[in-house]
């Protein structure tokens, strides 16, 4: 066992680190795998040339691949503000690892035009949207501080590890009101199971991203962003056998830069430590 105790939002938790909770999809290249907005898929294939072949079943002596991927819709990855500014900001200058404290909640989506919350003009009222009612029960029923959320979105099921998110709305997301529910619980990283924050077909206005990051509509400078050191973390699985509750989250990223990058989340379980 090793165990570690975190000093967080006015207390200390413990928990063990020997055994995570992954919430990254596994990638299976050229296999299963989910996709949003009509990206190409994440494909590999062993690198050739001058007599070398990289793949062992084809006789090298070695498995070396290239790997092509598109990170914001092949699989779990992490993104930073410079996703929607000119500036070419790299998600892991952002965030520079360590633990938050995290809690995870479940949220069944609910018809857009049921809501107060803003609605997209495309939006139908039966498309289905995290609003600020769901997210503020839900963080009424987990009490605590926090700086990161987990959003599992219901009905949940293993179809998302392969999922194609074609169409203009072909998922729920978060109205701009559900995204500043988020800024005023103080949370500075947030998960989702959803391709995007956004509605896909929304004319780019990413309304709930910029809420999220503090950037003014049209604002396209990360220095504009009150909260230009959040991330935001898309396409994660968090399993039915993961429970509601009070975590340690450890986003890994590696160091591209680049605004976004395939991460591992990954969940310890925590509680308060005496």
């Amino acid at each position: 066992m090793t165990a570690v105790v975190l000093t967080a939002a006015g207390g200390r938790y413990s928990a063990d680190l020997s055994d995570p909770l992954p919430l990254a999809m596994p990638l299976d290249f050229d296999g299963v795998q989910p996709n949003h907005f009509g990206a190409p898929r994440a494909h590999a294939q062993p690198l050739a040339g001058g007599g070398f072949v990289g793949d062992v079943r084809a006789g090298g002596s070695v498995n070396c691949e290239t790997l092509t991927l598109v990170p914001h819709c092949n699989g779990t990855h992490t993104e930073c503000v410079g996703h929607v500014t000119t500036d070419r900001t790299a998600v892991h200058e952002v965030l520079k690892g360590g633990l938050f404290l995290a809690r995870l909640v479940s949220v069944r989506p609910e018809p857009v035009g049921d809501a107060p919350d803003t609605r997209d003009p495309d939006a139908g009222p039966t498309e289905r949207a995290i609003t600020a009612r769901l997210l503020e029960a839900a963080l009424a029923g987990a009490p605590g501080e926090a700086s990161a959320l987990v959003v599992r979105t219901l009905p949940n099921d293993a179809t998302k590890l392969s999922r194609r998110y074609e169409g203009a709305a072909p998922a729920p997301y978060f109205t701009p009101e559900a995204a500043a529910v988020l800024v005023a619980a103080g949370i500075r990283h947030v998960v989702v199971d959803l391709p995007s924050l956004d509605r896909a077909e929304d004319r780019g206005r990413l309304a709930a991203h910029r809420v999220f990051w503090g950037l003014p509509p049209g604002a396209k400078r990360a220095h504009e962003a009150a909260r230009g050191d959040c991330t935001i973390t898309e396409l994660a699985w968090i399993a039915p056998t993961i429970r509601d509750g009070v975590y340690l989250l450890d986003l890994q990223v590696p160091a591209f830069m680049s605004d976004a990058a395939p991460s591992r989340p990954l969940l310890y379980p925590a509680r308060p430590h005496d």
